[in-house]
């Protein structure tokens, strides 16, 4: 396929957000999958946790639960998350942290409000990824990188309106500190008002815009697309991102943008494999405790 690499991407599709209890209960506003739109290949889900203001006692999570064929990125904006894992990999997210776990054969997970949220109450804003690995490596050994905000590389325009921390891929001559099993763009835009930047993007891979505060205008159309709705983007070579010249604060986005698997996906609740057989390989695989369990030492007081 012959694509014009200036061509600026313009809007396919727009696809609003829904809520969706999770977890042990708590709600996410989730544009990926929903109706109508199952999958982005390669992302098979994002999901916007909060924001929400817990009181005391109120904060909850996710607690063990398994995964198995794919890669979880976990990205806090506010509050904090502790996690741990049956390979012994235990740490608290906080705000602008990144972990990025390659679940591959299978892992036992759990993440959680820090204590002192749940205890003592607090904001919890932040996102949750599912990036599918291809089957050659859907059975690889478990990994985790964890990178803490500092880490996180950025870039400003040069009018200096609109500023990206860059998870994964590059631009504006930044470039992520993660290695990535499945080459993908993870980009955290702010564009205050009247920013106006054009970035390249490659045009194998697919692109899709989520905002999460205030509204952006993508593409030379111009096209408005609001918090809580996801984008999907055309063929071309770049991306056009601007904020409202009248906006009363900065507009907030994910970039995201990966080359298609094209590979068969089966899935069921935490496990994405390519056949159904293979999906009840993991299932009785787990129930065997194959995926092993997080162990944890009892607190004597």
């Amino acid at each position: 396929m012959n694509v014009d690499t200036s061509k600026v991407r313009e809007i396919t599709r727009v696809v609003t957000a829904h809520r969706q209890r999770e977890g042990a209960g708590f709600m996410v506003r989730r544009p990926l999958p929903s109706q109508g739109f199952d999958a982005a290949d390669p992302f098979l889900l994002l999901d916007e946790m909060g924001p929400v203001n817990y009181g005391p006692g109120e904060a909850v999570g996710a607690p063990d639960h398994p995964h198995r064929g794919f890669e979880t990125v976990t990205y806090m904006i506010e509050g904090e998350f502790e996690h741990e894992d049956s390979a012994g990999h235990r740490g608290t997210l906080r705000p602008g942290d990144v972990q990025w776990m390659t679940a591959g054969a299978g892992i036992v997970h759990s993440e959680m409000p820090s204590a002192r949220i749940r205890e003592a109450g607090g904001r919890v804003h932040g996102f949750q990824i599912w990036v599918n690995l291809p089957a050659r490596d859907k059975l690889m050994r478990p990994r985790y990188q964890e990178l803490a905000a500092a880490s996180i590389p950025s870039a400003t325009s040069e009018n200096g309106l609109a500023q990206v921390r860059v998870i994964a891929g590059e631009v504006l001559g930044a470039v992520a500190a993660i290695d990535t099993r499945t080459p993908i763009v993870f980009q955290d835009w702010t564009l205050k008002p009247g920013a106006d930047v054009t970035v390249r993007l490659s045009a194998e891979q697919r692109g899709y815009v989520y905002v999460f505060a205030s509204a952006v205008l993508l593409g030379d159309d111009a096209t408005e697309v609001e918090e809580g709705q996801l984008a999907a983007l055309g063929d071309g070579g770049a991306v056009r991102l601007r904020g409202h010249a009248e906006a009363i604060a900065p507009a907030r986005l994910l970039l995201l943008a990966g080359v298609p698997l094209n590979e068969p996906v089966a899935r069921y609740g935490p496990f994405v494999m390519n056949t159904e057989e293979e999906l009840m390989q993991a299932v009785y695989d787990f129930r065997a405790g194959k995926f092993g369990e997080i162990t944890r030492s009892a607190v004597i007081g």
